[in-house]
């Protein structure tokens, strides 16, 4: 059997301080992801739980997304035309309905600003909303899944070229547990990104196990109130919950590195 050769560059960092050398190097592909203990306390994971209610969840698309994920807050991706652009007749009005419902629920602390706020801190500059025509979208989603997610990655440059106004040159993706299954529900990211022929292997939105068979990875499970961000482009996957009525609770949203330096975030 050949030998798998490993990148020592790949690991994953438990910092109890994010800086802006973790995101640099996320964005470089020198680190595999860093987790935050802690990124929010207790009390305000579980006040973030007692608010959820008021918040009006939906499924994905089943046609793109067939493992029921539930989400408030559009995402981007179940926007998309065929061709790679945006239904902004569809999703400019579900954005303006998410931030009403957002400000009606008014949970605090706001787990998205706080969020933004040490992300900002970490980088040096405030995290900016990307934007399309000046308008900024929607950033900061809800995401309650259970039966996990499939092999993915998530790349705005491949999938919806030129949308913002900015131009990324990274993408990262950044989750805050709120609550967390007692087994299962681990992140595993893949030292690893789509090539052409990974279409062969196509399953709905993600990809078959062989793709990723024989590649470096890391697996995390992170705790209720940690923080985890790594780069979106790297083939990651959610493992399913164990056991009855556990359940995986986030709030989520993606960073973009632009060529100026900024970083900006959406949905």
């Amino acid at each position: 059997m050949p030998r798998v050769l490993r990148d020592p560059l790949f690991t994953a960092a438990d910092s109890l301080v994010l800086t802006d050398r973790h995101i640099a190097n996320l964005a470089a592909g020198t680190l595999a992801a860093v987790r935050v203990p802690a990124f929010l306390s207790g009390p305000t994971c579980e006040s973030a739980m007692a608010e959820l209610d008021r918040l009006p969840t939906t499924d994905y698309d089943p046609a793109r997304v067939p493992t029921p994920i539930l989400r408030f807050g559009p995402a981007l991706n179940d926007y998309r035309t065929p061709d790679g652009a945006l239904d902004a007749d569809r999703y400019w009005p579900a954005a303006e309905a998410a931030r009403a419902a957002w400000s009606r629920a008014g949970i605090r602390p706001d787990p998205i600003a706080v969020s933004l706020a040490r992300l900002g801190s970490a980088w040096g500059a405030a995290v900016v909303p990307a934007t399309i025509g000046g308008r900024p979208v929607f950033g900061g989603t809800l995401r309650e899944i259970n039966n996990g997610a499939l092999i993915h990655y998530d790349d705005l440059n491949r999938e919806m070229p030129a949308l913002f106004d900015q131009q990324l040159v990274a993408q990262l993706a950044f989750n805050v547990w709120v609550r967390i299954p007692g087994n299962g529900g681990e992140t595993t990211v893949w030292r690893r990104r789509w090539e052409p022929a990974d279409e062969d292997h196509r399953d709905a939105y993600g990809f078959q196990p062989a793709t990723v068979t024989r590649c470096q990875h890391v697996t995390l499970a992170p705790q209720a109130g940690d923080a985890l961000l790594f780069n979106s482009a790297n083939f990651h996957a959610v493992r399913p919950n164990q056991g009855h009525g556990q359940r995986r609770i986030a709030f989520s949203f993606f960073l973009g590195l632009t060529t100026t330096g900024q970083l900006t975030a959406w949905s």
